[in-house]
């Protein structure tokens, strides 16, 4: 076992003032890393050492590899935190970081690649009896013959990328004359987005629920999961609100997809924390996407139910310790939600809408917790993914956890650029989030911009009607007023001199 002495947490941002936090508690130093318009961010200046790895463009700096290795060596670094996004499922970079003698605090190469792959992972996994949905095994070469699988699968299918995720390179397909089409698309999206324009196909699984399994291993082979996190509320395919436990889940499913959950680690070799998705049917059959082989961004509501801190069990697998926690020790404490605030306007279809924090008011209370990296008066970056913070409630129930949540997105001031608050507020009252019976086609399903407009309270609008008319009645004559009544009294003047 090898104690960390220096950490590097090669992320921006909530995550890597959280990762931070985290080290400083354990008594490990800390060295961040930012472009040049992080200059000021909060987990630079929290950190014990800080380098400017680049410009902003996250290709010149974050993604910057053979930069973000020698600053470690420079700085007497030992071992590499990558967080979530940019580097993080980068089998290349956990490689590079190996070769250079440091500790990648998170799974090998090896995982990451195989699991990198959607393709690959569904190849890893065939033997451990894990549930999939219908599909081609590889990559489509033959059109045709990839067509008439369709057909045998029957429609609607999904066409997907086999590198990368975030719902880009993916088409729904729902006749067989529409599929040229949507394979032409979802080509040229995962080539733009991915560099690699691979794609499957699968049978499209209609009132689609979204669930994941926490897992954590050590080098020692010992394995464990953390429960199930529901991650169903999304637009364009990514999430913004998500919760633990699902609200649908039995035990009996619960164990069934953590043991499966914990098989797919073990079909890569799996040590650290990582998560397995699953898709979940109107009739609560499930099957498995594929694994994410990082921290994600989702990953307090599950600290939230059990008690664990999964930074910290990172940190301690990547120096070789076993796992203190058994499977058996684990239970369900309460309930949490997270929802994304992003800096985004849900009534212009959820685009960007970056600025200055004008106002940065946080929420407070017994059962609430805000992750982020922004404080008033810093701006919002064009350059990168758009999200403020996390913000999270936990209350003995799932009903406890919504109501806090509301009040929590009541309480929070944020002026200067629109965000999803609102749109979250919406979720938390609607009924089909509140009765549990909702899938990934919520946004579709239930909302619309002008649900986000205030509603006219009869009463008030007749009160503000009234108020209004006696002000302009009572109010002090102005220098126009007395233009006019004189120009009045002179027209009638005229009148009576000519009459």
């Amino acid at each position: 076992m090898t104690k960390i002495q220096k950490l590097l947490v090669a992320n921006r941002g909530e995550i890597a003032l959280r990762i931070m936090r985290t080290a400083r508690e354990m008594g490990i130093r800390t060295v961040a890393i930012y472009s040049e318009a992080d200059r000021q961010s909060l987990h630079v200046r929290y950190a014990d050492e800080a380098v400017c790895v680049g410009p902003a463009p996250s290709s010149e700096s974050y993604l910057r590899a053979d930069v973000i290795i020698e600053a470690c060596q420079k700085l007497g670094v030992d071992a590499i935190h990558p967080g979530y996004g940019f580097l993080s499922e980068n089998a290349g970079f956990a490689s590079a970081v190996r070769r250079a003698g440091l500790i990648f605090v998170g799974p090998s190469p090896e995982s990451i690649e195989v699991m990198g792959s959607k393709l690959a992972a569904k190849a890893a996994v065939a033997a451990y009896h894990i549930p999939m949905v219908p599909g081609t095994p590889e990559a489509i070469t033959d059109r045709e013959a990839a067509k008439k699988t369709a057909a045998q699968i029957g429609y609607p299918i999904l066409i997907k990328a086999s590198a990368g995720g975030g719902g880009k390179g993916m088409r729904i397909v729902e006749r067989e004359e529409d599929f040229d089409e949507g394979m032409e698309r979802a080509v040229s999206e995962a080539t733009s987005a991915f560099g690699d324009g691979s794609v499957f196909i699968e049978k499209y699984v209609t009132s689609p629920r979204h669930v994941e399994i926490q897992v954590l291993g050590d080098q020692h082979g010992n394995i464990i999961h953390l429960f199930e996190r529901e991650c169903s509320i999304q637009r364009r395919h990514q999430k913004v609100v998500e919760e633990a436990p699902s609200s649908v889940l039995t035990p009996e499913i619960r164990a069934e997809m953590g043991r499966c959950a914990v098989e797919v680690a073990r079909a890569c070799g799996y040590y650290g924390a990582g998560t397995v998705e699953f898709i979940v049917d109107d009739q609560l059959n499930f099957y498995f996407l594929e694994m994410n082989t990082r921290l994600q961004v989702e990953h307090p509501v599950t600290e939230q139910i059990t008690g664990i801190d999964l930074v910290k069990q990172m940190i301690y697998i990547a120096e070789g310790k076993p796992l203190d926690i058994k499977q058996e020790d684990l239970k369900i404490n309460g309930h949490a939600i997270e929802i994304r605030v992003y800096a985004e306007d849900p009534a212009n279809n959820f685009l960007p809408d970056v600025g200055t924090l004008e106002t940065y008011v946080r929420p407070q209370g017994n059962g609430i917790r805000v992750d982020d990296g922004f404080e008033q008066g810093m701006s919002i970056p064009i350059y990168y993914d758009p999200m403020i913070a996390k913000l999270v409630t936990t209350g003995a129930t799932r009903e406890e956890a919504i109501e806090k949540m509301i009040r929590a997105i009541d309480e929070y001031r944020i002026t200067g650029v629109q965000t999803t608050l609102p749109f979250c507020r919406f979720v938390m009252e609607h009924h089909a989030f509140r009765s549990g019976q909702f899938d990934t086609h919520f946004v579709n399903h239930y909302f619309t911009p002008d649900q986000l407009k205030p509603e006219n309270n009869p009463e008030e609008s007749q009160l503000a009607g009234v108020l209004a008319a006696w002000l302009f009645e009572n109010r002090p004559p102005t220098a126009q007023d007395k233009t006019v009544v004189a120009e009045g009294s002179q027209s009638r003047w005229k009148e009576r001199r000519f009459r």
